[in-house]
């Protein structure tokens, strides 16, 4: 079977929204705020920042996500590991997605193609080097679920993380900091930057500044929209993160990819009716 994109774009259509079921499947934050933590975003930084352990400080965590800005992250860790520890936060976490993951496929979450879709991924996603990538090395630590929805979840997420890492340093690439990314993103999408999920919350001013230091750079226009220069950095980010995505699905041969694209449709078909992506 050939396909008409880029593996890496291929996949990540796919494997996205398995992903993000810790951030869109209740079942994820109610089992971690059940260990005694105080809202979601403390249930966001202990499930995501538990394989780096209790002793990385905030400002490690905060360079690795990238896209937070400044003193988010340290308004969490390492106060999380006051209230749990993060072997709890990561079996709490699987624990959650499972559940959410079970809730939304049905009948499907005990089809063969999730054990081969995990299997698969399981292979593509411990086949590429770790070096650069902190995040998705030490999810590579991690022991892997045998229980096939478990398995399934762990390995999208290394992949999912995999690509992340990379998206950082296509960020860094084109000099995009870390608030840039998301008002890049929101604007390339026709959404005014003050709308977004993950900015809109922020003091209008420290927004502002942000989106003068793009004008200034010739990325938003005066009008408040992307330039063409903007458009065309944000597509060189995707292109670069796109790149830098190929390596784990190197390890599959023709057929086995064929396969795991046939085993994930379904089940991302299944996801994204759920999830508002």
């Amino acid at each position: 079977m050939s396909h008409p994109e880029p593996v890496a774009r291929l996949m990540y259509d796919l494997v996205e929204p398995i992903g993000l079921v810790p951030y869109f499947a209740d079942e994820s934050d109610e089992a971690l705020m059940s260990l005694g933590l105080r809202n979601q975003w403390d249930a966001y930084f202990a499930g995501r920042a538990a394989p780096f352990g209790r002793s990385v400080p905030a400002e490690v965590v905060h360079a690795v996500f990238y896209n937070f800005a400044p003193g988010e992250v340290a308004r969490h860790i390492p106060r999380v590991w006051d209230l749990t520890t993060p072997e709890a936060a990561l079996a709490a976490r699987e624990r959650g997605c499972v559940a959410g993951l079970r809730r939304i496929l049905g009948e499907l979450a005990d089809e063969p193609g999730v054990a081969r879709a995990g299997d698969l991924l399981l292979k593509a996603a411990t086949s590429a080097p770790v070096e650069g990538r902190a995040l998705y090395a030490a999810l590579r630590a991690l022991p892997v679920p045998q229980e096939p929805v478990a398995r399934l979840w762990h390995t999208a997420t290394m992949l999912r993380e995999h690509r992340g890492d990379g998206h950082t340093v296509a960020l860094l690439a084109e000099g995009i900091g870390g608030t840039e990314a998301h008002v890049l993103h929101a604007l390339s999408v026709d959404m005014p930057a003050q709308e977004f999920g993950r900015v809109w919350h922020l003091p209008a001013a420290q927004l502002t500044a942000v989106i003068d230091g793009m004008r200034a750079r010739g990325l938003v226009g005066t009008d408040g929209w992307l330039t063409a220069a903007g458009r065309a950095t944000k597509e060189r980010v995707e292109a670069l993160t796109d790149r830098l995505a190929e390596a784990p699905y190197n390890a599959l041969d023709a057929s086995e990819l064929d396969r795991l694209v046939t085993d994930l449709e379904p089940i991302s078909t299944a996801l994204r009716k759920e999830f508002p992506m």
